[in-house]
């Protein structure tokens, strides 16, 4: 099985697809273009967000690509977000992702953030205090926002429910009043931020990881480090190739977002098995990073204080 269509199987017994697309800072206009390209391509899994502003496009291109016989919806992988401001109003969320989306219902729905904003503050989604600062509701526990999104695939409209930029501390809150486990851990992953600690303990919970930022950021220092450009040159791929397929070695899913038909092309079809060596390359990498204290993190929301920002692992 080429590295491309590997599947994992998650602790609901459905199986999500290795690779997907992420739509993540996705320019207007092009979003439906690069999911529609994707799914030519061969992408099955693509991932959106409530509070990335575009999954009426994403859902145009899920659209124009079942209208042309390219797929069927049940072939697809599509995970969407609850948004920070809509944790006291999950359902009211749900329906307005569903009706952008232009679906029936979402394979896996995530909490984006646990933590809560003013459902009534003065921006639907990025409401903010006098000073500037995010306007977060402190009394509402993640807990309480798990414990009814737990109704969720019951009504159909679900399949799987799941988390994302959730570290140790969180799950270790979560877990013990769970009636459901998590499927899908979404967090930031890549050599520079491996946050091996929470990539274990999701492994012995059964709970998926999957990578955003695999390549880190815009000229991230990742594509010219030695050992990943290394084992590049050993495999006869490029950087990116290699970063992405680290994840895979490592049993996660992983999301390549771009908007150039080329590259979406190049994420998927470059992909390779790193054999034990590789892996052992990129881990001495990031064992070189721990020593230093130079665990780099590229997506830092306002909010991120909150979480103990930054953290190491």
């Amino acid at each position: 099985m080429a590295a491309s269509d590997i599947r994992f199987k998650l602790n609901t017994g459905a199986e999500i697809p290795a690779l997907g697309l992420g739509t993540w800072q996705a320019p207007p206009g092009d979003t439906a273009r690069a999911v529609f390209h994707a799914i030519k391509s061969g992408y099955r899994h693509i991932d959106a967000a409530f509070n990335y502003g575009n999954e009426d496009e994403v859902g145009d291109g899920i659209k124009q690509a079942i209208d042309a016989g390219l797929v069927k919806r049940e072939e697809l992988f599509v995970t969407t977000k609850l948004w920070c401001s809509y944790h006291a109003k999950v359902d009211e969320g749900l329906a307005l992702s569903l009706e952008r989306l232009g679906l029936e219902y979402v394979d896996l729905y995530l909490m984006h953030w646990p933590l809560a904003m003013n459902p009534n503050g003065n921006h639907p989604v990025f409401p903010k205090l006098p000073d500037g600062s995010r306007d977060i509701i402190h009394s509402h526990s993640h807990v309480t926002t798990w414990k009814t999104m737990e109704k969720l695939p019951a009504t159909g409209k679900v399949r799987a429910i799941g988390v994302s930029n959730y570290s140790v501390k969180y799950l270790e809150q979560l877990l013990p009043e769970a009636t459901i486990t998590p499927a899908v851990n979404q967090i930031e992953n890549h050599p520079s931020l491996p946050q091996q600690e929470i990539v274990d303990f999701c492994n012995q919970k059964g709970i998926q990881i999957t990578a955003f930022s695999p390549l880190g950021s815009t000229g991230s220092p990742l594509f010219t480090a030695e050992p990943i450009v290394a084992v590049a040159n050993k495999r006869g791929v490029t950087p990116a190739a290699v970063l992405l397929s680290w994840h895979i070695a490592r049993g996660s899913s992983v999301l390549a977002k771009s908007v150039t038909p080329a590259r979406i092309e190049a994420n998927r079809t470059d992909l390779i098995k790193l054999d034990a060596e590789d892996v052992a390359t990129i881990r001495k990498y990031s064992d070189s990073l721990a020593a230093t204290n130079s665990f780099q993190r590229f997506v830092y929301p306002p909010f991120g204080v909150n979480f103990g920002f930054p953290d190491k692992q």
